[in-house]
């Protein structure tokens, strides 16, 4: 049993910023790539950052520059810094990572969501 808990979202001025945690906790062996995706209101989910085990970074091009994803594997965490939020920002975030269980199953684990609002 593998569980993921999002924090860190919430309501912020257009320009402001909010750093969002996502904790992997359970029958963990090994995780590997981790990765941040949003889904506003009516539209599709899409990844906005993927970090790999190496430590490879990668950015939907929409939050370039603004956005910075980073992982702390001691602690099983991945962080996205937002920085010069925009409306446009706002949506529900998920966290997902790939971990590989004690039985050696390996598959992609997604957070419950947080939201996050930018709005003046």
């Amino acid at each position: 049993q593998v569980q993921l808990v999002e924090s860190g979202g919430g309501l912020v001025q257009p320009g402001g910023s909010l750093r969002l945690s996502c904790v992997a906790s359970g029958s963990i062996r090994r995780i590997y790539a981790m990765s941040w995706y949003r889904q506003a209101p009516g539209k599709q989910r899409e990844l906005v950052a993927i970090i790999t085990s190496g430590g490879s970074t990668n950015y939907a091009d929409s939050v370039k520059g603004r956005f910075t994803i980073s992982r702390d594997n001691a602690e099983n965490t991945v962080y996205l810094q937002m920085n010069s939020l925009k409306p446009e920002d706002t949506a529900d975030y998920y966290c997902k990572i790939q971990i590989q269980t004690i039985d050696a199953t390996i598959k992609g684990y997604w957070g419950k969501g947080i939201l996050v609002t930018v709005s003046s």
